[in-house]
């Protein structure tokens, strides 16, 4: 009773605490961003839904303007609504916003501070991020293309064969991807312990990084409870030590093979006294990289598939585009996408009308800023969190006109403040907002537009996508979690005439010779 008492306590007064601290006066001419009073020290806490938290966040951005402020539990959140106001702050300034606030559950309990997207702006990170780049640099992702080619067309065969089986195909797909990239190793069946060990830790990371998820990210005091009280740090411990495990094993079989080829970890083994990475620091690494690639694209192009349901006549164009440049008798290649700017621009338009990462990946201001808008000039506090709410940034109406509706043309047209040329070239995802901005972007960028680029071409070349009757596809009907993707949906899908006996006779002449090499 006394350890109870004396915690409730200590959680008041350091509750209270924060409370002062965030309400601290701020310099002569500046004001705080306005924003929701919310309650006395819990702020605006109970008013934030547990799961898909950045509707809340638009909602409350049609009041309190595209820069505004909320108080959670005496923690400051500047939400940032625009894409001018974003660029500003997190790529233009980013010596300030890029370091991230340490969640207990999420980066310090389950990853021991290693998992590079949690890490704050450190040398550990900076050494980190110098190998990510050098992993997944446009010219490193152009090597990747041939394993890219092989894995969409096994995912295309078994999406035609079965495609009620969409999510299962589409998660081999990206996971079988990543574990060859990253690992050098083949994914045979999609039962595989190993991939469905790490497929497991990326919903895991998803889970316990999502808004809300533990009270302790919210009331950091509970840090402080012993074990015993602490059910959340026994939970912890237990996924740490499992991704960890996994991790390490995954390195080290590659340390131990000659038979992988080049790969990420083997890369990273090779530069390791260079990087200054330890074994642990370089497994995250790798890891982080395989989190990165596998889950957002699987879940992107789930969205894709809703959306060729919900919009048949952009599924139509998408197929003249194809069929205009590739003909009849063969599949897309790599070698096409310069000339399928219409493949590109749904692609970028499925991320900026359902993104994966909708509620973004917050920043963490390290000094005192200011920020001019309208006429006033607001005061940013050192240690907010500042989240670029991508669910509102790719509905601003300045830059995205109808933004509810789903638009290819606003990247291929010029009426469209999108648009950019020339067209061989664009739309891309260099340096979208749906990754991420400044120092703190999706390092894995470069792989994930080839992966998505290149399957979706191939189902809009191969296959008829519709809904069925009695389903209602409208609205938003997504997972909850830190990275969402459609809720199961039901589909009917048809092979486009003459084309299965393509797919098929080019999986033939591929896989079976790749499965047996695998399996030996």
């Amino acid at each position: 009773m006394f350890v109870i008492v004396s915690f409730v306590v200590l959680f008041s007064a350091v509750l209270l605490l924060s409370t002062v601290k965030s309400k601290s006066r701020c310099p002569t001419g500046t004001e705080y961003p306005p924003g929701p009073k919310g309650l006395p020290l819990l702020g605006s806490l109970l008013d934030i839904p547990p799961f898909h938290s950045w509707l809340q966040f638009f909602t409350w951005s049609k009041k309190y303007g595209p820069l505004y402020q909320i108080s959670i539990a005496g923690q400051s959140h500047i939400i940032l609504s625009t894409q001018k106001i974003a660029d500003e702050l997190l790529r233009e300034r980013g010596t300030l916003y890029s370091s991230r606030d340490q969640l207990p559950m999420a980066a310090v309990l389950v990853s021991d501070n290693l998992r590079p997207l949690f890490l704050p702006y450190n040398d550990v990170w900076r050494r980190g991020r110098k190998v990510m780049h050098n992993l997944t640099m446009v010219s490193a992702a152009t090597s990747y293309q041939p394993i890219q080619e092989q894995e969409s067309l096994r995912a295309l065969r078994d999406l035609i064969d079965v495609p009620e089986k969409y999510e299962t195909w589409f998660e081999r797909y990206a996971g079988g991807l990543m574990m060859r990239i990253a690992f050098g190793k083949m994914v045979v069946t999609g039962e595989e312990k190993v991939l469905k060990r790490i497929l497991r830790v990326v919903h895991t990371v998803e889970r316990v990084a999502s808004p809300g998820a533990y009270l302790v990210d919210i009331v950091r005091s509970l840090m402080y409870l012993p074990k015993f009280l602490a059910p959340f740090k026994r939970e912890a411990r237990k996924l740490h030590a499992e991704e960890l495990d996994l991790f390490r094993g995954l390195q080290n079989d590659v340390r131990k093979s000659k038979d992988g080829g080049e790969n990420f970890t083997s890369k990273f083994l090779d530069g390791q006294e260079k990087s200054g990475l330890s074994d642990d620091e370089g497994a995250y690494v790798v890891g982080t990289l395989f989190e990165a690639g596998a889950g957002t694209t699987s879940a992107a192009l789930m969205s894709f598939l809703l959306a060729m349901i919900v919009h048949p006549d952009v599924m139509r164009k998408l197929q003249e585009e194809v069929d205009t440049c590739v003909g009849t008798e063969r599949m897309p290649t790599f070698d096409d996408m310069g000339k399928l700017p219409r493949v590109r621009a749904v692609v970028k338009e499925t991320l900026r009308w359902r993104p994966v990462t909708a509620g973004g990946v917050p920043h963490q201001l390290v000094k005192d800023d200011t920020y001019e808008l309208d006429g006033k000039k607001y005061f940013l506090k050192a240690g907010s969190n500042v989240h670029a709410n991508q669910w509102a940034i790719h509905r601003d109406p300045s830059l995205y006109p109808d933004p509810e509706k789903f638009i290819p043309e606003r990247w291929l047209e010029p009426k469209w403040p999108t648009f950019k040329e020339p067209l061989n070239v664009y739309p891309n995802l260099q340096n979208y907002s749906a990754f991420g901005f400044g120092r703190r972007i999706c390092p894995g960028m470069n792989i994930a537009e080839r992966s998505l680029t290149i399957l979706v071409a191939r189902i809009a070349w191969a296959c008829e996508v519709r809904g069925t009757d009695g389903w209602d596809y409208s609205g938003y009907r997504y997972t909850k979690g830190f990275n969402v993707q459609p809720e199961k949906f039901p589909l009917r899908l048809n092979t486009r005439e003459g084309r299965k006996m393509i797919v098929e006779k080019e999986y033939e002449s591929v896989w079976p010779e790749l499965l047996t090499r695998a399996e030996k």
